[in-house]
């Protein structure tokens, strides 16, 4: 039997090595820009499944904060949301199954089970700030996404050239 060169070693090792970079292994968040070529911008999950958008409503002028965890198939749960003021586009009691509080001045509602592939946002512009909360930190995310852009939220599983071409949020601050 004829052994191998170390050339051939060398050269079987870059291809496993290339083949590696291209399995996808990171599970992130991640905000794909709708209609544009912008770089996309992500976060990188281990065991971490909560985390929140917090926004300043358009009409009130009050914080906002939609809480969301990863379930299992790499899908999106809504299951609280948390709002000041009674106004248009808020919700004033809660669904089938859920739970309405007013905790400290603020309206809650719990046991929220909204469950979604993905979900679309648009970074506001003016005053909406939309602020992505993740691990007890909140990060703009004007900082990384051009105010106005609308972008695709979910969950996937990013390679290694994927993670390079986009923008991780957590480094970019």
């Amino acid at each position: 039997m004829r052994r191998l060169q170390p050339i051939q070693y060398l050269l079987i090792s870059f291809i496993i090595l290339i083949c590696l970079a291209f399995l996808p292994f990171q599970k992130a968040i991640v905000f794909q820009p709708n209609h544009s070529n912008a770089k996309f911008a992500y976060i990188p999950v281990k065991n971490e499944t909560h985390f929140a958008i917090k926004y300043t409503h358009s009409i009130h002028l009050s914080d906002v904060v939609e809480s969301y965890k990863i379930t299992h198939g790499e899908r999106i749960q809504q299951y609280e949301l948390m709002y000041e003021d009674f106004a248009i586009g808020m919700p004033s009691n809660a669904e089938k199954g859920e739970t309405f509080e007013q905790i400290n001045g603020a309206y809650y509602i719990k046991n929220m089970k909204r469950d979604f592939p993905f979900f679309h946002l648009r970074i506001g512009q003016v005053r909406a700030n939309h602020t992505l909360i993740f691990k007890n930190k909140e990060y703009p995310l004007s900082r990384t996404i051009k105010p106005g852009t609308s972008v695709k939220v979910e969950i996937c599983k990013l390679n290694f050239f994927t993670q390079w071409k986009g923008v991780n949020i957590l480094e970019s601050l």
